[in-house]
């Protein structure tokens, strides 16, 4: 049979963030009217695809991916007579577009784009019909070269970060290779400013060289680390002696990053009426598109028709909110907010390339941290009173186990052996990673701190030494956590952390434990706990390559508490009563997994 690869070189940026943990397919759809594939996954993946003819179908494989459900086979009418979806091998999975008998493609126009590492579209030509069967030819057939859709940009070298160096006026961040994509943002008290490059890597030994700022210009010290993120980031932090400087980051002409300390314009936040741009749209920008409330007023979301770089921090005169994206304009008029909003806003073109967005929380609200959750979204967390969506989590200082929803032995916790045991309890995400954001706003970090916090304090009871890799909503890196467990000598890592999947998917509930190594045993026994603790949905034990999984030498479990994006899960989540619940279930397998060793 005659194949064409179809995945070349132009991808190369979104496979320098290759898949480093197991991924699964969470959605796709094929739209017959546009003749177009989309595809999701929950982490990053490297396509592989291949037109095979007699009879012609577009395979496409997903390496590293699990389905984690039964095959599908829609059919379809017109020349595309179908498309499958399955488990092609226990690490692949594959998806099959077939055409009917005397229909082909011209394998030059299938066009892939790769929206981020886990978002993908795949564009299909209109099939034809064709005059003379297509050969059977030897296998190696003629390599292709797939272009980015007309108006996308084309992929970018990879950012690679050489120094840090202090000047004059501030410091320079000295990269190589592609543009950097920055977000930049000054903590509410001034003390910390933190840059963050998306995408980019330390060039080998400049981690371990942290500049030295002997007090200039109100910075103690200068922090340069690799965050072990997948696609990478690079972060420079500054510790700052005082709040009187704002500091602000752009990227010069020769794509080096500047960090220098300088005033911002004073805030107009009194208008409500829209702001009009009188300018002709410059098509080498990005466009802002809208600003508005999102999750029943949890967050403000800005949506730009490509990724961005932005810096934000605080105003401390106006004690207003600012973000600045470069290289962008306003698409056109951007309505204001109610008066029972949240926050106010304001949005105007600062300069030619520059949007600046200045928020002014009403009363009683808490600004949190610019996130973003797509590549061309920008979410600003919003907690207080008229942001009120969101459930309260308070923690019992004392929670007691509730008896379980199915007896597993006796109804009490067991007791531990008499030995010494350590257990890490790890809380995923924290600080400005929220995790998944779910129905009516909850955030996993939330949810899982109080789980994790309840399990802790119920093996304390139990005579179990508990370690939390954090205690509050701090954000924490990956190796951090790791560290600790092993700092401790921890005889288990159990790492909490809740599951998500397209919103629009509110049937997709149930409880999912993942292990890597040595970890299987500890991963059976736990998750047997929850499920006859809570009645929760059995997705199954599995196996993946999770950092903190692949990472620490002691048995190890990652555990996945339930859907926020499921009806049921969030539901259940949002209740602190079936937390408790969850966490006794948890601490319950634990300590039956303690006895048995």
């Amino acid at each position: 049979m005659k194949f064409h690869w179809l995945l070349p070189s132009f991808l190369s940026v979104f496979l320098l963030a290759g898949a480093a943990e197991a991924a699964r397919l969470q959605s796709w759809r094929f739209d017959a009217s546009e003749n177009r594939l989309y595809i999701r996954t929950d982490g990053g993946v490297q396509p592989k695809a291949q037109l095979i003819f007699n009879p012609t179908r577009l395979v496409i494989d997903l390496p590293g991916t699990s389905l984690g459900r039964p095959s599908v086979n829609k059919q379809l009418s017109g020349a595309i007579e179908s498309v499958r979806v399955g488990q092609f091998d226990s690490d692949t999975t594959r998806i099959v577009v077939e055409l009917r008998d005397g229909f082909t493609l011209d394998p030059q126009q299938v066009k892939f784009r790769g929206i981020s590492p886990s978002e993908w579209t795949v564009d299909l030509p209109a099939p034809t019909r064709a005059g003379v069967p297509n050969p059977i030819s030897e296998p190696g057939g003629e390599r292709l070269s797939v272009e980015p859709s007309a108006g996308e940009p084309q992929s970018a070298e990879a950012t690679v970060v050489q120094n840090v160096q202090l000047t004059a006026d501030g410091f320079l961040v000295r990269t190589a290779g592609g543009r950097p994509q920055i977000n930049f943002e000054q903590s509410r008290a001034g003390d910390i400013a933190t840059l963050d490059i998306e995408g980019a890597t330390l060039a080998p030994g400049a981690g371990g060289q942290q500049p030295q700022t002997n007090g200039k210009l109100g910075v103690e010290r200068v922090e340069v680390r690799q965050l072990p993120t997948d696609p990478p980031v690079t972060r420079v932090t500054l510790r700052l002696k005082g709040s009187n400087a704002q500091w602000r980051a752009s990227v010069n002409n020769s794509g080096s990053v500047v960090l220098s300390p300088g005033g911002t314009i004073a805030p107009i936040l009194s208008g409500s009426q829209p702001v009009a741009v009188g300018r002709p749209e410059r098509s080498a920008l990005a466009r802002v598109m809208s600003i508005d409330l999102a999750s029943n007023g949890t967050q403000l979301v800005v949506r730009t028709d490509r990724q961005v770089s932005y810096t934000s921090g605080w105003d401390q005169s106006s004690r207003a909110y600012w973000l600045r994206i470069s290289s962008s304009s306003l698409a056109g008029q951007i309505p204001q907010l109610g008066a029972n909003s949240p926050v106010s806003f304001t949005a105007s073109q600062e300069d030619a390339e520059t949007v600046l967005i200045w928020v002014q929380p009403r009363s009683g609200v808490e600004v949190g941290r610019v996130t973003r959750p797509a590549p061309q979204l920008l979410s600003l967390q919003l907690r207080g009173a008229n942001a009120s969506a969101q459930p309260s989590f308070t923690r019992d200082p004392n929670p007691q186990p509730l008896p379980p929803r199915r007896t597993i032995g006796s109804g009490d916790l067991p007791q531990a052996a008499n030995r010494r045991f350590v257990v890490a309890i790890d809380p995923g995400h924290g600080g400005r990673d929220p995790g998944a954001v779910g129905i009516r706003g909850i955030q996993e970090k939330e949810i899982v701190l109080d789980i994790s916090y309840q399990v802790a304090r119920l093996l304390e009871q139990q005579g179990v030494q508990a370690v939390m890799t954090r205690t509050d909503d701090s954000e924490i890196d990956l190796q951090p956590r790791v560290s600790l467990a092993e700092r401790v000598n921890a005889t288990l890592f159990v790492s909490i952390h809740a599951n998500a999947i397209n919103m629009s998917r509110p049937d997709v509930n149930g409880i999912e434990t993942y292990y890597f190594d040595s970890g299987k045993d500890l991963a059976r026994v736990i998750h047997a706990s929850i499920l006859d603790g809570t009645g929760a949905a059995d997705r199954r034990v599995r196996q993946a390559r999770f950092y903190v999984l692949r990472k620490s030498s002691m048995p190890s479990v990652l555990l996945e508490v339930g859907f926020v994006t499921g009806a049921e899960d969030a539901a259940k989540l949002s209740d602190p009563a079936y937390r408790s619940q969850m966490a006794a279930s948890i601490a319950r397998g634990i300590l039956v997994y303690l006895q048995q060793r």
